[in-house]
């Protein structure tokens, strides 16, 4: 077993939503940046209200003793060229490099629906291999750019868009070389029908980001039956944190630590903070997460075979 060097960071999701603002919009960064610190975490991903100048953003994580874990960065090769992309990044990969980030978070936000009131399975596709093929060599090209400048795109699979479910992942990961790196959610991945330990498996040579997203099953098959929009699952907490689901963490970070995984694992669960109150969640998630980084693999692999 190699070596397993892991820190527990945390996406202010818990506190604000992105996508929805609506949800924990009144709540001010340094509210998630204190709560966060003393739970535990040693860092958080960007969110809409971080500062986007580098030294500022440096200052602040100063400020908290804190890391930054990473940012999502809404990408959108499907449409537009390797060199229109490159230029978009620009600021983001130099604030990201500039403050110690090893990973970026590529969302391809090209015809997604993911912030819109459409039901998932409008989402956009690729339907031949031809398509295939010139997305994934558009996207290899960008990612061997970025590591140039220090940091690894970490492709995240998500709900809404073009990459969406397990046979997805695998068309991108067999026609990517290993410049592109996975970003494993495992909420996302069952959300879109699939088993996370087995997709994890598949491609854990190429995992370098992992968000730690739990799900409630009642309610992600409710989203299916009745076509619900994304944000509509959210609202209705298709999403927890880990701890609070039915996903398998402990055999998730098994094979983490079986293969040597070295990164942050991320607690990233989009909920309603006035339901799901913040700190009460996050410091759950990240209470799950430091007793199973703690645990003997062994002793992880066998809780994850009498589960299973």
């Amino acid at each position: 077993m190699s070596n397993f060097e892991v820190r527990i960071g945390i996406n202010p999701l818990s506190w604000m939503n992105d996508d929805l603002p609506s949800l924990g919009g009144e709540t001010p960064l340094a509210t998630a940046l204190t709560e966060g610190r003393e739970i535990g975490y040693e860092g958080f991903e960007l969110g809409n209200k971080f500062p986007r100048e580098p030294k500022a953003l440096e200052a602040l994580f100063k400020e908290y003793g804190l890391s930054l874990v990473s940012g999502w960065y809404s990408g959108q090769l499907a449409h537009r060229s390797v060199e229109e992309e490159i230029a978009a990044v620009d600021k983001h990969l130099e604030l990201l490099a500039y403050n110690g980030a090893k990973a970026m978070v590529y969302g391809e936000v090209a015809g997604t629906i993911q912030g819109s009131p459409r039901p998932l399975y409008q989402r956009p596709r690729f339907f031949t291999n031809e398509q295939w093929d010139a997305y994934a060599k558009k996207l290899d090209e960008f990612a061997r750019y970025t590591l140039t400048r220090g940091v690894r795109v970490a492709y995240h699979h998500h709900m809404g868009a073009y990459v969406e479910t397990p046979a997805d992942v695998d068309n991108l990961m067999a026609r990517t070389s290993d410049a592109v790196g996975l970003l494993f959610d495992a909420g996302h991945i069952t959300f879109a029908g699939g088993n996370a330990i087995e997709v994890l498996e598949r491609h854990i040579g190429r995992v370098c980001h992992v968000h730690c997203k739990d799900v409630r099953p009642t309610v992600m098959k409710l989203a299916r039956n009745r076509n619900w929009s994304f944000l509509d699952a959210v609202i209705a907490g298709a999403f927890t944190v880990p701890g609070d689901g039915a996903i398998d963490f402990a055999g998730i970070i098994g094979r983490l630590k079986q293969h040597g995984y070295q990164g942050w694992l991320v607690v990233e669960a989009e909920q309603d903070p006035v339901i799901a109150q913040s700190y009460e969640y996050a410091q759950k998630g990240y209470q799950t997460l430091r007793r199973l980084v703690d645990t003997p693999v062994e002793v992880l692999l066998n809780q994850a075979k009498e589960a299973a």
